[in-house]
């Protein structure tokens, strides 16, 4: 996904999606930490929170309590034109 722009990626459906995620501390599992992830993702499936979700859970060692998230499409295609020239005013 890293090998688009933000922009081609927004055109085509994905938004901002950001987790919050609570985990157990490794060493002293009673304590919550917390962590924020953040990247481009599509709804309503989240398929890179669902493969990042994943990833955690088999490579690192702090269990998962929770994880909450929002999701926020920034253009949408209709809202994209085309600008063929450009005025300046002094």
């Amino acid at each position: 996904m890293r090998d688009n722009s933000e922009m081609d990626l927004m055109l085509r459906g994905y938004g901002l999606t950001t987790a919050k995620i609570l985990y157990h501390y490794p060493d002293h599992p009673h304590l919550l930490q917390s962590f924020v992830w953040q990247d481009y993702d599509i709804a309503p499936k989240f398929p890179v929170l669902i493969r990042f979700i994943e990833f955690w859970k088999t490579k690192l060692d702090g269990p998962l309590h929770s994880v909450t998230y929002t999701h926020q499409r920034l253009v949408a295609p209709n809202e994209w034109r085309k600008v063929d020239g450009e005025f300046l005013v002094h």
